[in-house]
């Protein structure tokens, strides 16, 4: 349900022996609008804020349709507690949204090998045997991971850097457990 063309948060902020006041309303609300561009329809905010000891804990969960997000940090500083809440939860439904897209899109990559007419008698040598088409997409380093973990076979992927606009190129290492990124010098 988009409103004018928007998705609606619903966000209730809770405060636990730790006033929720308008200052830390506003600044929930200003950075929860991050993780706002991953959802496609309404979704719901329950953030808890409290103090224990020396330290301020925030607890945040996004529900959505489909899923439900958790993040809790403490931190001697509300708002870098806060902050912090905001990393774990965009990580969390950065992830679900390319695992989403995995199960539901075809696989962006196709492949078309190209026959060559060989004849048994005679070798061939020096020659593109194989031709692979893909899409390039732009995406961050991290998902480029995240998606070539995915692919099984496949030992690298070419994809736009959304944070240079380049080309690049992230490989498996020999040691299996381990990638490398191709970057342009320029």
């Amino acid at each position: 349900m988009k409103r004018n063309g928007e998705i609606v948060m619903n966000i209730k902020i809770t405060g636990k022996e730790l006033k929720a006041t308008d200052a830390i309303k506003d600044y929930v609300e200003k950075k929860l609008e991050r993780i706002q561009k991953y959802f496609e329809d309404d979704f719901d905010v329950n953030v808890t804020i409290r103090t224990e000891k020396n330290v301020q804990i925030a607890e945040m969960h996004v529900i959505t349709k489909a899923n439900t997000y958790r993040a809790v940090t403490e931190h001697s500083d509300l708002y870098a507690s806060i902050d912090k809440d905001i990393d774990i939860l965009e990580g969390q439904i950065r992830k679900a949204k390319t695992k989403r897209e995995k199960i539901n899109k075809e696989e962006s990559i196709k492949i078309k090998e190209t026959t060559l007419v060989i004849n048994e008698e005679k070798e061939v040598e020096d020659e593109i045997l194989k031709t692979m088409y893909y899409d390039i997409k732009p995406i961050a380093p991290e998902d480029a991971k995240l998606k070539l973990e995915e692919m099984r076979g496949s030992n690298f992927l070419t994809f736009i850097n959304v944070d240079t606009g380049k080309v690049n190129v992230i490989f498996r290492l020999k040691d299996g457990k381990n990638f490398g990124l191709v970057e342009p010098a320029n």
